[in-house]
């Protein structure tokens, strides 16, 4: 709780572009919890320093802009982003191998996904880029979607917190398990569908 106390004094002191401006630095691979950052936005609109239906849109385009830079970047340098020294601390060669093998795995999928998975995200969304597997309309879609699930329930949960930080951190926690839970079910339903499709394909007479 330390870390969102200190965001939540500096979120107060410089209002919402200050919470723009850290969730860019979320989406770029910087060690700093975007799930934090939002409910420490959520809290100040709590305390009275801003409004928590703005917030929730600050904290929206903070996120999708955040994460269209990374996509763009890797679009626009491909391969080449892996020798960026900020690149490189978050997409080893291995991990970008790893997450390539994932794109094989679950497809166009693994836009929507890797929003419920902390870690993920800013390497996903680098790949893809970097790979041309699929255009920015349709990563900007499946990211946003996603988006429009996990911004508001972080953001609420602040403002709703923001005078009982015992029952926040509870709910944080909570929250933290329930994303991977979500993240996890996420997959295996996309392991079924494409289990399925797979399936009914191989079951399909062929031409005559």
């Amino acid at each position: 709780m330390e870390l969102l106390e200190r965001l939540v004094t500096l979120f107060a002191e410089n209002g919402y572009i200050a919470v723009f401006i850290a969730l860019l630095l979320c989406g770029a691979g910087v060690p700093l919890p975007e799930d934090i950052t939002l409910v420490a936005g959520g809290v100040i609109a709590g305390l009275g320093y801003g409004s928590v239906h703005v917030m929730v849109g600050v904290g929206l385009a903070g996120v999708l802009v955040g994460d269209a830079g990374m996509f763009l970047l890797g679009h626009h340098f491909g391969a080449r982003i892996l020798q960026w020294r900020f690149v490189a601390r978050v997409l080893t060669p291995e991990r970008y191998a790893k997450v390539q093998e994932k794109f094989e795995r679950y497809g166009n999928r693994m836009m929507f996904i890797a929003r419920f998975l902390p870690g993920m995200r800013t390497a996903v969304f680098i790949t893809a880029g970097s790979t041309h597997r699929v255009s920015f309309l349709r990563f900007f879609l499946l990211d946003g979607l996603a988006a429009l699930i996990s911004v508001p329930v972080w953001v609420y949960l602040g403002y709703l917190g923001a005078d009982n930080h015992e029952w926040l951190a509870l709910w944080i926690r909570r929250g933290q398990n329930g994303l991977w839970l979500l993240g996890g079910a996420l997959i295996l339903a996309a392991l079924v569908l494409w289990w399925r499709h797979k399936r009914r394909v191989a079951c399909e007479p062929g031409p005559h």
